[in-house]
């Protein structure tokens, strides 16, 4: 295999920032656990660590008054009841709420309600969710819990308490557009630096400016290249911005790595490519156990999943 021309350094202590090579993918629960838990929140996370994920993402935006918070989408409409609670409001961006408005919000009734749902009109990633693994990982009692308006939006600070006293990773996802948010990824390298956390942090972004921040704050922190398109010249590009990992999409009409081309194969020479390199490849959102194989058979460091369980259960067919 010829010798990359982009390698990256690797005299760096961090793993986040020097993958190893030559191991199993890290097992990455997207927005925590969420096939058994409310998204992004910290029963999501808690479900995570009691799977087993070495990683955990989340993504992150800023409240009115600049506080960081985990929350996806935009608009807080589809997992809070922000219209029961404010009526009278004519937007609903996260960004239109202040921290403690924010934090009184219940973001768990909604993942219930999915549940009591026929499996084809939940939510997409929830409608392959098994009867078998409802009854695993969903019990009673904590169905219960999500529905009693006690599980809140959380802020940053929350979930960095949380996983700071085990030895979980956390992917953070600066979610910039379409607000713009002024000093998100200055607000977020400082929260990671104050909690000391700089080697067990990589923050990723589909706005790639703000990587370029993250890294002029900080040469600890790893950073990831988030995309749902192909890029030219992939190697070169991470290095322009002293980027560590590149995370491609894989499902639907964010897949990138082929699975839903004409051909329906997996194309890995790109992953393979940018693994002589040194880099990072950690891949979104996989839930289906046979893409999951091929994923690890091409190299990837990392499986980003709704399903841990099910990453994990590929993960021990090729240990035994």
């Amino acid at each position: 295999m010829t010798k990359c021309m982009y390698a990256m350094a690797q005299d760096d202590p961090n793993p986040l920032r020097r993958p190893v090579a030559n191991r199993l993918p890290l097992n990455i629960a997207h927005r925590g656990a969420r096939a058994f838990a409310p998204e992004n929140t910290l029963p999501a996370v808690e479900k995570a660590q009691s799977l087993g994920c070495e990683m955990v993402e989340l993504d992150v935006q800023l409240s009115k008054d600049g506080v960081p918070v985990v929350h996806h989408d935009d608009q807080l409409t589809r997992c809070t009841d922000v219209r029961q609670r404010h009526p009278g409001r004519t937007s609903y961006f996260v960004s239109d709420f202040a921290w403690d408005e924010l934090r009184q919000l219940d973001a768990g009734s909604w993942y219930v309600d999915q549940l009591s749902l026929r499996h084809d009109l939940r939510d997409t990633f929830l409608q392959s969710l098994t009867d078998a693994e409802t009854d695993q990982f969903v019990h009673a009692r904590e169905r219960d819990f999500f529905a009693s308006g006690e599980v809140h939006v959380p802020s940053l600070q929350q979930i960095l308490n949380l996983v700071s006293s085990s030895k979980m990773l956390v992917n953070i996802e600066l979610k910039n557009l379409p607000r713009l948010y002024p000093e998100l990824a200055t607000v977020v390298v400082n929260l990671v630096e104050a909690e000391g956390l700089e080697e067990r942090v990589l923050i990723s972004s589909f706005d790639h400016e703000l990587l370029k921040v993250v890294r002029q704050r900080s040469r600890n922190i790893a950073t990831g290249v988030l995309t749902h398109s192909r890029l030219a010249c992939t190697p070169e590009y991470l290095k322009l911005l002293d980027a560590d990992a590149y995370h491609p999409g894989c499902n639907g009409e964010f897949d990138s790595l082929g699975f839903g081309s004409i051909s329906g194969e997996l194309d890995s020479r790109g992953i393979a490519e940018l693994r002589v390199c040194g880099y990072g490849v950690n891949v979104w959102v996989c839930n289906d156990k046979e893409q999951m194989r091929k994923l690890v058979a091409a190299g990837v460091t990392g499986i980003f999943s709704d399903f841990p369980n099910r990453v994990n259960d590929v993960l021990r067919e090729l240990q035994s």
